[in-house]
């Protein structure tokens, strides 16, 4: 593959370009993926699969939003005991009202998805169309043992009932965009393995609204 240090619109998406490049054992992988101002775009892989870590490294004007943000935010205003499955459903409604505000915003929106949520790139996909635009899909291929070994690292593992079906719904959207089926209201697809993955410095957003990546 030739030396490719930033990937822009064209390259993933524009009608110019492919609508599907897939990094997965790619020896010269981009440093840069750049989006245009407004731009929606979906991060989806297991959970573990480094999805909050490649969000964290947007640029720019745009808004993140992540569950597990979420999770963690709530998580630290309410006693240490209290399980997660207690208040997972709030956590939930906060999360997609989130996502709610975003949308109805002209900046950028980078969505955590993990794969088994098919309704919010549906959901997506309908926000593209009212807006005349299109959303891009970043997947993340990584084998379920380094998934399972991402969740133990930050402390915080799914049952393997969840696991199994996060697994099944990430093997049939990774079916589908292989055979050029990309989901309703998808421009693009980048596929990514942990190793391309991890030599993407950023991803950066055009800069037309001010920066509210950490809200």
């Amino acid at each position: 593959m030739a030396h490719c240090p930033e990937l822009t619109g064209r390259d993933a998406g524009d009608p110019a370009g492919p609508r599907v490049l897939d990094l997965r054992g790619a020896v010269d992988v981009p440093r840069l993926l750049t989006r245009g101002p407004g731009e929606r775009v979906i991060v989806s892989g297991l959970p573990g699969s480094g999805k909050s870590t490649l969000m964290r490294r947007a640029r720019g004007a745009v808004r993140l939003i992540d569950s597990q943000e979420v999770r963690e935010s709530w998580a630290r205003r309410l006693p240490d005991r209290l399980p997660y499955a207690v208040y997972r459903p709030a956590v939930r409604v906060a999360h997609y009202a989130r996502l709610w505000r975003a949308l109805r915003g002209p900046v950028s929106v980078l969505v955590h998805d993990c794969g088994r949520t098919s309704w919010v790139r549906n959901w997506l996909g309908r926000d593209a169309r009212r807006r005349g635009t299109a959303y891009h899909l970043l997947l993340l291929d990584v084998s379920a043992d380094t998934a399972l070994a991402g969740q133990y690292e930050r402390g915080r593992a799914v049952s393997g009932r969840a696991f199994a079906r996060h697994r099944r719904a990430m093997a049939r959207l990774f079916s589908e965009v292989e055979a050029g089926r990309l989901p309703s209201g998808c421009a693009s697809v980048l596929i990514l393995d942990r190793s391309a993955a991890g030599a993407l410095d950023a991803i950066v957003f055009g800069a037309d609204e001010p920066s509210d990546s950490h809200r």
